[in-house]
């Protein structure tokens, strides 16, 4: 056996706030692809997403016509679902982040703040933009409201690989 500490019930002790919100950024940190959930008069609809953060919030921009974004304009609830690359039951990571919603525009409460964190520069480097005029699109946020985070490598440790994260006070 490879890894026995993965073997038999998985324990349930608690990380403290701190070591959960820590082991969240990192993993919000290190990958930039989310699968977005939204639902609207067709159904749920789950979309990939290249996203950027700002402490738990998850940022992406959309074109304000896709279906993701009417979805968000008919119900606001989403779940995002972050996830590393698995290479096996010991590397399985990821987080699902439940918030609403929030599609800001230029001059709103909120967008500059947000903006600041968002890395457009690559896209347009990629799409041979200039640097001088970023996008003018809404930025849709998603503060989170609690996140389910799981990682197995926990374990090890006596730590529950499922750990449930709300924003502290």
């Amino acid at each position: 056996m490879t890894n026995p500490w993965l073997a038999g019930p998985a324990p349930t002790k608690r990380l403290d706030h701190d070591r959960l919100s820590e082991r969240i950024l990192n993993l919000l940190s290190s990958q930039n692809m989310c699968v977005l959930a939204t639902s609207g008069v067709d159904g749920p609809l789950a979309t990939p997403v290249r996203y950027h953060h700002l402490d738990f919030a998850l940022m992406f921009t959309a074109a304000a016509r896709s279906p993701k974004m009417r979805n968000i304009a008919a119900d606001p609830r989403v779940s995002v679902g972050v996830f590393a690359p698995l290479v096996g039951q010991a590397s399985s990571r990821g987080a699902q982040v439940f918030g609403r919603a929030r599609v800001l525009e230029p001059g709103d409460p909120g967008h500059e703040h947000h903006w600041s964190a968002f890395r457009w520069q690559s896209d347009h480097v990629e799409r041979s933009l200039p640097l001088d005029e970023p996008p003018t699109g809404p930025l849709v946020v998603v503060e989170a409201e609690r996140i389910v985070y799981t990682e197995h490598w926990l374990r090890r440790d006596g730590y529950a690989p499922r750990q449930f994260w709300r924003p502290a006070g």
